[in-house]
């Protein structure tokens, strides 16, 4: 089955579960019933991965409102269950420098303080229920790829010392290299204390037992083909059924199709991310590729790689992937992955892939997440491909909204999603072009400077 692409299929139902490294690891359980006959709710919810599955488990468990969550496949399809697994201290594209020069200062703390407490609510829901999901050691490591980035790198650590007065360890060169990552491509790095890996899988699927003993509806298998408003309800319509709400919350993410609702139509750009895993590393392949931590790292490059040892001592390495979903399953962005994993740790070019696998991204065109209500209607959407730890926030903010409670004073909750730029082009296999040309230009920028 061709890849679902949110820019040219109408609808993602009916898609296979993805063949990724989290689905070896733990049983699905069957699908759940899709939604069938006609139904009330006062708030549906749009997609059933880590956003949609929190916002249902606090308007049913902190504010008592009935809600019924709407998922077109299996909990466990998006990219809630294809991420890398990073729970990290922040969203979007935007460093913090950049932020207070957007806005101010005080704007740039309470964004931080939203994305720390972010971290601190996947944590706090990971111990509160119990949830197994193969948490690792905390840290998050940002490796610079080139001097320039250094530079940078130092910069962002004393800005984060300065303002927010917290953990921001600049690591040189040597000191990385003996006690992180004997890494081939690294020039330095800064490290955060707050970050950790987790199995995104195993963590979804604890929210969604957590909605479930909250006796909340999940309708799995029931994509929603119509949305209509009559008289002031919302009126989703699906293959077999239909559900009349008087709110509702889009939290589809990047897998939303590219005609769905007026208030986030054409106001994203879907990406495809692509993640390796190899086969087993030995204790002495770990001593021979210099691999000595299994803390979440992320390089500079404008096309990002981000890796991380797992608990089995795989090493997990992601990155761009294809631009066009019909190209997504060719081998060659995955070799291509593997390529640029050999020359960051060449001791490791004999270990095969044993696992290679894409899921979509959703990057909104102002860099920045956006987490709105207006009128009824909801949405979160642009992480960017890091919003495990802010999806959790985002939930907790969409439910406050829909209960009355106002959101704090933020670009992230108090601005819509802008609409595309007129410079973007406007049709969907045009924006690919128009992406195709960014991924060599950002080609060329990571390798030359």
């Amino acid at each position: 089955m061709q890849l679902y692409d949110p820019l040219v299929n109408t609808s993602p139902q009916q898609q296979p579960q993805p063949n990724s490294y989290w689905a070896s690891t733990v049983q699905l359980p069957l699908p759940g019933a899709a939604l069938k006959g006609s139904h009330q709710t006062d708030v549906a919810i749009i997609g059933g991965g880590y956003t949609g599955l929190l916002t249902a488990y606090y308007l049913a468990t902190e504010f008592n409102i009935d809600c019924h969550v709407l998922e077109a496949n299996q909990v466990g399809f998006g990219a809630s269950a294809r991420n890398a697994g990073f729970v990290l201290k922040g969203s979007g594209r935007l460093g913090y420098s950049a932020m207070a020069q957007r806005w101010n200062i005080d704007t740039a703390k309470g964004i931080y303080g939203e994305f720390t407490e972010a971290v601190e609510r996947v944590s706090g829901l990971i111990k509160q229920h119990q949830i197994s999901c193969d948490v690792q050691d905390t840290g998050y490591l940002k490796v610079a790829h080139n001097p320039k980035a250094l530079a940078q790198l130092q910069a962002a650590a004393g800005f984060i010392q300065q303002h927010f007065g917290d953990g921001a360890e600049f690591i040189d060169r040597n000191t990385f290299c003996d006690q992180y990552m004997n890494h081939q491509q690294a020039y330095g790095a800064l490290r955060l204390n707050d970050g950790f890996g987790i199995n995104p899988l195993k963590l979804l699927l604890g929210y969604k037992q957590m909605v479930q003993q909250a006796k909340v509806s999940i309708s799995e298998q029931s994509c929603v083909l119509e949305w209509q408003q009559e008289g002031g309800k919302h009126r989703l319509i699906t293959d077999s059924g239909e559900l009349t709400a008087n709110k509702v919350i889009c939290a589809g993410n990047a897998y939303t199709p590219k005609q769905f609702s007026p208030i986030i139509d054409n106001k994203y750009l879907p990406i495809l991310s692509n993640v390796i895993v190899t086969e087993p590393l030995t204790a002495d392949e770990l001593q021979q590729a210099g691999i000595y931590t299994s803390q979440v790292t992320m390089d500079t490059r404008i096309l990002k790689y981000y890796y991380r040892l797992l608990p089995d001592n795989r090493l997990l390495f992601g990155g761009r992937g294809a631009v066009w979903g019909k190209d997504g399953a060719n081998p060659v962005y995955g070799q291509r992955l593997k390529m640029a994993l050999d020359k960051c740790f060449p001791a490791l070019k004999h270990k095969a892939i044993a696992y290679n696998w894409t899921g979509w991204i959703a990057a909104s065109f102002d860099d920045m997440p956006h987490v709105f209500a207006q009128s009824g209607v909801g949405y979160s959407l642009g992480y960017c491909g890091a919003g495990v730890s802010f999806s959790s926030q985002a939930a907790y903010r969409l439910a406050q909204s829909m209960a009355g409670i106002a959101s704090p004073n933020l670009p992230l909750y108090r601005q819509p999603l802008p609409a595309q730029p007129v410079s973007i082009l406007p049709f969907g296999q045009l924006k690919r072009l128009g992406q195709w040309g960014y991924y060599h230009y950002g080609w060329m920028k990571d390798r030359f400077g």
